[in-house]
């Protein structure tokens, strides 16, 4: 079971949590991207820290880098929050865009070595590096049951991607499962809901 637990975890504290997911997918809207949340508007509404997925949301599966516009935004956030109150919590943290987030976002970090979404560890992880109460911490990802929930668990807030980045041309094999994967988890989240 070991490297897919998280997986598991994902289904079965959803029905702990089917409510809030039900509501947070209802209230999305389906071309939410990153370039809709304005950093301003975050920050008044009480976020101080912000804990980014990657793959999805800064980027397509398995690009070493965040596409031109998410950089832009990136710049934005940090004018507004400070580079040290931004992280990214990806499933998927690699060297080399670890490297680039050094060379490019100096003051970001990765959070690593805690158990994968949907498990808290990583948001309670960020909340203890920046000093911060888990519920003035926003969680952007394109999974309701990874990062979304990670957040709902926590006690942070859930920031849902319905139109992430993709690249067919880049891995569609990837972007595929993932598509369908997004697919089913909000398909689930509707029926669980119903109980």
């Amino acid at each position: 079971m070991g490297s897919y637990s998280h997986i598991l975890s994902g289904f079965s504290l959803s029905f702990r949590h089917r409510r809030e997911l039900r509501h947070l997918l209802d209230k999305t809207q389906p071309g939410s991207t990153i370039m809709a949340l304005d950093p301003m508007e975050l920050r008044s509404s009480g976020i101080t820290c912000l804990a980014l997925d990657f793959d999805g949301v800064l980027a397509g599966h398995g690009f070493l880098a965040p596409f031109p516009e998410a950089v832009t935004w990136m710049k934005r956030c940090e004018t507004v929050f400070g580079g040290d109150r931004i992280f990214i919590l990806s499933n998927k943290p690699t060297d080399t865009r670890r490297q680039w987030f050094a060379e490019h976002f100096p003051a970001m970090r990765f959070i690593s070595g805690v158990r994968k979404k949907p498990y808290p560890d990583g948001l309670k992880k960020t909340g203890e590096l920046a000093g911060v109460p888990p519920s003035s911490i926003m969680m952007v990802d394109d999974r309701l049951l990874t990062g979304c929930l990670a957040a709902l668990i926590a006690g942070a807030r859930p920031c849902y991607i319905r139109h992430p980045y993709v690249s067919f041309n880049h891995r569609p094999v990837a972007e595929l499962f993932f598509w369908k994967l997004r697919v089913m988890e909000r398909l689930f989240v509707r029926l669980i809901s119903l109980f």
